[in-house]
């Protein structure tokens, strides 16, 4: 069985109530500062923030991304204005080498990140890493959903996987870019379906906008996408969910719950995360606000009312335990990026 479950409380879907608390109470003790390695913490914004998705419009770091601006906004969390970039192109690995050497040293420059994003620095060979930037937190996981037209011949997961082991070349695949989420979880259907993964013909789309198109225009025999992009065209009967990647099945537009891959007899589980960043080199104290500030975002009903609506798990961790997922996770998503032939 291959697993992309983490390990122990990796796995876990954790508020950390403790943590904002710390964190708001430093902040509000200390005294306005310089940001510097004093233990001040630093004014809060003091001009727009520009907070980048590094992919197209229509897809996950975009919805979150503008997810944040609005909670932001509309829960008075700050004064100042956020605006939303979008930065597009392998696998978020060309927002990331921006922020990384273009916006160095600035407090107000954000980034979206997650899952995808490693694996985008594995298959492209990115030069930059999210080990070079300012780690602030995680912040939802989500599952992912294998979707297929509504007038497809393809009715359930098994039928798909069973074209897929014995005639990989009449199944086009698509989804989010070359090696992230989407790509994984084909790697691991093939190879728990007993197909071969590298035979798996997948088109990478660098957001979901794009992909939804190419499935409905018919250039895609099945896509594979957060649960939440493709919400809308299950509802609306234009296409048709076979299975979530979850633990338990949930209602992606449909009116019942999809269910898992799992329950269709193939042993995968995968649940997608993202999370936001900093530029690299901003101060200790600068760092701290902006934890607080998500902290407070992650705290407040407008962002609660945010994940019960887009149906994403609260995966909430900050500071230094952010870090260490970050890192966690550039290890395990190579090494399984490696074992299903997508890495070097």
């Amino acid at each position: 069985m291959t697993d992309l479950r983490s390990a122990g409380g990796r796995r876990r879907i954790a508020t950390l109530a403790c943590v904002p608390l710390l964190l708001l109470s430093s902040a509000a003790c200390a005294k306005d500062g310089d940001g510097g390695g004093d233990g001040t913490v630093a004014k809060y914004p003091t001009k727009t923030i520009q907070l980048m998705a590094p992919a197209a419009p229509g897809g996950g770091w975009d919805s979150t991304a503008r997810a944040l601006q609005k909670t932001l906004t509309d829960a008075k969390l700050v004064t100042e204005s956020v605006e939303v970039t979008n930065v597009t192109g392998a696998g978020g690995t060309l927002g990331l080498s921006q922020l990384v050497t273009k916006n160095r040293g600035d407090a107000h420059q954000l980034m979206v990140t997650g899952l995808v994003m490693i694996g985008g620095v594995v298959t492209n060979k990115s030069p930059v890493n999210l080990g070079q930037v300012t780690p602030i937190a995680t912040l939802t996981a989500e599952q992912e959903v294998i979707v297929v037209p509504a007038n497809s011949k393809y009715t359930t997961l098994q039928q798909l996987m069973a074209d897929a082991k014995t005639n990989p070349a009449s199944i086009n695949w698509g989804g989010g870019s070359a090696g992230g989420t989407d790509q994984i979880l084909v790697g691991l259907l093939a190879k728990a379906a007993g197909a071969d993964p590298k035979a798996m013909k997948y088109v990478a789309y660098s957001g979901g906008g794009e992909s939804k198109a190419a499935l409905l225009s018919g250039d895609l025999t099945a896509a594979v996408s957060g649960a939440s992009e493709y919400a809308d065209l299950v509802a609306g009967g234009q296409v048709r969910a076979l299975a979530v990647s979850g633990a338990a099945g949930i209602d992606v537009g449909a009116g019942k719950p999809t269910p898992t891959i799992k329950e269709s007899g193939y042993e995968v589980e995968l649940m997608n995360w993202r999370g936001l960043v900093a530029a690299p080199g901003i101060k200790d104290g600068e760092q701290a606000a902006i934890i607080a500030l998500i902290d407070r975002l992650h705290a407040s009903e407008q962002w609660k009312q945010t994940l019960a609506a887009q149906k994403w798990d609260d995966f909430y961790r900050s500071g230094a335990e952010a870090k260490s997922y970050f890192d966690e996770e550039t290890k395990r998503i190579t090494d399984v990026l490696t074992e299903i032939g997508l890495a070097g």
